[in-house]
């Protein structure tokens, strides 16, 4: 007879997939990685079907170690493009069709990065990879959050949106059009090109893919540190969308004189830049000041798994249990 899984937890963002089977004791039985979830352009049944491969493969480890999995109490699922209500119902419905578990609950995968940075299920994270989000969440269930699709939702900072504003810039400074900035030399040097003009007509013509274009953010980073006034200019506005966004979730949710986490996340957050941390630091101790910010480093995997058990009313020892395997303490 096999064992019983409390929760099936899934963090599937577009480039990769992290599952995890927990048990009643907030252990984790087994664990499995697989590729991205995006049912834009794949389609949802197909999306699933990615993430089917990859649950059966922790099924797989799962009953080689001897815990055969029978039955799963609880899907929590944090997926990426799930940033409307209406498409997380939709998502919530073919994922329910999969009967994997008893009952199903699908959150936008910023939710799973909020919770693995908090200690109980109260504060705010703003995400900023490749796009930016922001979410907030109070231990009863009330929370914040913002469309999250693009410049027509009001959105701006993402890794993708930071490299086109410094290649704006460094255009229109070789040609005359805008201010000097270094960044008409670091950018095209970036590619071993010798001018903006060399470098705009490469990713025109696709002899540099376009994907690459992120690749150029952190090179945006690096000129701002060197004291270049026009990419410190951007890191700046960055800065000033990051402290907009929480403070006004903070504000929905009633916490803005309160003590509270603010959770940085996401790959140009987490990389620590000196001059972003600073003016994140000194906006917030005006507009929150209670507001303490932190950078989570745990999987966002973690923070699903965390939400699935905070969703069966799980003991603290089982939250600590869980914590404990993905944080090592």
């Amino acid at each position: 007879m096999g064992v019983t899984a409390s929760v099936l937890a899934i963090d599937a963002g577009n480039s990769k997939t992290d599952v995890a089977l927990v048990g009643t004791d907030g252990s984790v039985l087994a664990a499995a990685r697989g590729g991205g979830f995006q049912p834009p352009c794949t389609g949802i049944e197909a999306a699933f079907d990615s993430i089917a491969a990859t649950v059966g493969d922790a099924l797989a480890r799962a009953a080689d170690r001897g815990d055969s999995v029978d039955r799963v109490e609880h899907v929590s699922a944090c997926l990426a493009n799930a940033d409307l209500p209406v498409e997380e119902q939709e998502l919530t419905a073919a994922l329910r069709a999969r009967d994997w578990g008893r009952t199903v609950e699908v959150r936008n995968d910023t939710f799973a990065i909020l919770r693995a940075g908090v200690e109980e299920p109260r504060g705010v994270a703003v995400v900023c990879g490749a796009g930016i989000n922001c979410v907030g969440m109070l231990p009863d269930g009330r929370t914040a959050r913002f469309p999250a699709i693009g410049k027509i939702s009001g959105d701006w900072g993402g890794g993708a949106a930071l490299a086109d504003e410094a290649l704006w810039f460094a255009a229109r400074a070789e040609d005359g059009r805008g201010d000097p900035t270094e960044l008409a030399r670091t950018l095209p040097g970036h590619f071993g090109l010798p001018t903006m003009y060399a470098l705009i007509e490469a990713l025109h013509l696709g002899h540099i893919d376009a994907g690459r274009k992120h690749e150029l953010t952190p090179v945006l980073f690096a000129t701002g540190a060197g004291g270049d006034p026009v990419a410190r200019a951007v890191v700046d506005r960055l800065a000033d969308e990051v402290v907009a966004m929480s403070t006004v979730a903070l504000g929905r949710l009633g916490l803005l004189g309160e003590e509270v986490p603010v959770v940085l996340g996401g790959s140009v957050l987490a990389a620590r830049h000196p001059r972003l941390d600073a003016r994140i630091a000194e906006l917030l101790a005006v507009r929150a000041p209670k507001a303490s910010v932190r950078v989570v480093t745990s999987p966002p995997v973690l923070g699903a798994a965390l939400l699935g058990v905070d969703r069966l009313g799980a003991a603290a020892e089982v939250r600590a249990r869980l914590r404990a395997h993905y944080e090592g303490s």
